[in-house]
C-alpha cells in the first residue's frame, strides 16, 4: 500500500478521536431546543419571527457561535414576537432538508410560520450571506456574528412596532 492511504487513514482515525460529540450546552432559557418536527410548526406559529439556528454537535463553528446565538435570544426574545430556536441536523434531519440546509451552522429566519428575507440597510451580499433578488437577507451560513446580530436587531425592532 502506498504512503498516501496511510495518512488518509490515520487523519481520518485522528479526526474522529478529536472532534468533540458531546452535545452543545444552551445556556439561555429562551432558546427552543427542537425534538422534531411538530415541536418546530408548533413554534412557528406560535411568535411572528423566529431565529433558527441549524447545527451539529460535531461542527466547530456551531460550537463557537452557540453561546452568542443565546446572548442575542436572553436580549432580544418576545413572548409571540420574536422566538429563538436551535435544530440539531443529525437528530432532526427533516427539517434541515425541508429548508434547504446544508451546511452548519445556517441560520434561517421566518415570519408568520414561512422562510422570508429580511430586509437589513447596508448589509451586502458574501460566501455567507446569500440575498434574494429584492436584496433580503435569506438566511446566514456560518458563524457570522456580524451578519446574525443585524438581522436579529431587525427583527426585534419589527416585533416593537418600530
Amino acid at each position: 500500500m502506498d504512503t498516501s492511504f496511510y495518512l488518509v487513514t490515520i487523519f481520518i482515525i485522528l479526526k474522529r478521536l478529536f472532534t468533540p460529540t458531546t452535545p452543545i450546552p444552551e445556556t439561555s432559557g429562551k432558546v427552543y431546543k427542537i425534538a422534531n418536527a411538530a415541536e418546530f410548526d408548533t413554534l412557528l406559529s406560535s411568535a411572528k419571527h423566529v431565529v433558527v439556528d441549524f447545527y451539529a454537535d460535531w461542527c466547530p463553528p456551531c460550537r463557537a457561535i452557540a453561546p452568542y446565538f443565546s446572548e442575542l435570544a436572553d436580549k432580544h426574545s418576545s413572548d409571540g414576537q420574536l422566538a429563538f430556536a436551535k435544530v440539531n441536523v443529525d437528530h432532526v434531519d427533516n427539517i434541515a432538508s425541508r429548508y434547504g440546509v446544508s451546511a452548519m451552522p445556517t441560520f434561517v429566519f421566518f415570519e408568520n410560520g414561512a422562510p422570508e428575507g429580511v430586509a437589513v440597510q447596508g448589509m451586502t451580499a458574501r460566501p455567507s450571506v446569500p440575498l434574494t433578488g429584492d436584496g433580503l437577507v435569506e438566511r446566514v451560513r456560518g458563524a457570522d456574528r456580524a451578519a446574525l446580530k443585524a438581522v436579529v436587531e431587525v427583527l426585534a425592532g419589527k416585533g416593537r412596532g418600530e
